[in-house]
């Protein structure tokens, strides 16, 4: 059965068929139903608007910014960053084409893997050493904390009866976090344990340092602890691969994380801030105006090497977190920090662990924008994303002569 839930399973599966015909039932089932998205999504542009307006804010973008104090050119220039990539993004298209073997690329096709997963079984245990070993970059006051979180009982590891499926960290102030996961004995899940450590121990830094008021941390920074932490274990791994189907696996896996956040929430947010300006001008957003919208970005961030079927210009309407206005480009924003990050700490830039330390162990008590100031990076300036494209498109070069 074809459901919410399992659709990612069958768009990465490797019967190309079953690919195709989920796509086309799945984005039919949302078609029959797509003028009345229109309408809760074009009220929730005109509420958003409208909000803007008796707040005394210029438009909903400068509004939905204002609550983490993030000027309106960060947002501009992350998207103006990646038009200027979008050839990185194609050529990444062009070898997904030529891998998979297809005369035709669809957009069915760009999450099944282009390389088959290394067979290789990792049992947990295996897992938490490794891990151990690819942040040892961060010394060894953060691995002594990753060992307290890994033998005090701050994960529950296993799926189990009536168990909610995923991963995430979570906790309480006054407590240690938690950590839930459904451990596989794989390399993807060994990703996911170094990911939600990532996010329990920015948790713990900052719940140790910081009064109640100040321990949380917002949106913008809390992707940052955890994908710095993968960044890390890729490179470690990359270093210590025992041959080239590993080293691919991997390639392909830091290639997807790049594309299906950088790039895609990127899209998603300038789709999200066209729609508020097309409302703001009066215009209403219609079935039409949307779908039309929404295809015309897929052409232009994915090329000419991919055929984009008619069916993805319904895709905005599954997307909920559009009903949170300009919620979504801190993904990108967030990754491009952690890759700024992680690319100093591995060049052994002086002083870095110390800073990202800091940064770690403080919270909400600065704007998002200068606590990551503090690992001298800085959002207001084109530098970390411009840094983390280059990292996208030195990883596909790596990645074409491998495969």
């Amino acid at each position: 059965q074809l459901t919410h839930g399992n659709f990612g399973v069958y768009r990465e599966s490797g019967d190309r068929r079953g690919r195709k015909e989920s796509f086309e039932k799945y984005f039919g089932e949302f078609k029959k139903y797509i003028n009345t998205f229109a309408a809760l999504y074009g009220g929730s542009v005109k509420f958003d608007n409208y909000f803007a307006d008796v707040r005394g804010h210029e438009n909903a973008l400068v509004h939905g910014l204002y609550g983490n104090a993030v000027p309106v050119s960060v947002y501009d220039s992350l998207i103006e960053s990646v038009h200027a990539h979008l050839p990185a993004l194609h050529e990444y298209v062009k070898v997904r084409k030529e891998k998979l073997g297809v005369d035709e690329l669809h957009m069915y096709d760009l999450y099944v893997p282009m390389v088959g997963e290394a067979d290789k079984k990792i049992p947990y245990e295996e897992a938490k050493e490794i891990v151990l070993n690819g942040l040892a970059p961060l010394g060894e006051d953060y691995l002594e904390l990753l060992k307290k979180g890994f033998n005090e009982g701050w994960i529950d590891v296993y799926e189990n009866e009536g168990k909610r499926s995923g991963a995430y960290s979570w906790g309480a102030y006054g407590t240690h976090p938690y950590v839930l996961l459904n451990y596989q004995d794989n390399l993807n899940n060994v990703f996911t344990l170094a990911h939600e450590m990532g996010h329990a121990l920015h948790s713990y830094h900052s719940d140790e340092t910081q009064d109640y008021i100040y321990a949380g941390y917002k949106i913008f920074v809390a992707e940052v602890a955890s994908t710095c932490n993968e960044a890390l274990l890729i490179r470690y791994l990359l270093d210590h691969s025992k041959d080239d189907t590993e080293k691919a696996y991997l390639l392909n896996y830091f290639l997807e994380q790049f594309r299906s956040t950088l790039f895609r929430q990127t899209m998603f947010a300038e789709f999200e801030k066209l729609a508020h300006a097309k409302s703001e001008a009066g215009e209403t957003l219609t079935a039409e105006v949307l779908c039309d919208m929404y295809y015309d970005l897929n052409k232009k961030y994915f090329g000419d090497e991919i055929v984009v079927d008619k069916e993805i210009a319904l895709e905005w309407s599954r997307i909920p977190h559009f009903y949170t206005p300009f919620y979504v480009y801190q993904y990108s924003t967030g990754f491009s920090a952690a890759i700024a990050i992680s690319s100093k700490i591995l060049k052994g830039e002086p002083g870095i662990v110390q800073k990202y330390k800091k940064f770690l162990s403080s919270g909400s008590s600065l704007d998002c924008i200068d606590l990551l100031k503090i690992c001298d990076v800085d959002m207001t300036t084109k530098e970390p994303v411009e840094e983390a494209l280059k990292v996208f498109e030195n990883t596909l070069e790596e990645f074409a002569k491998i495969i």
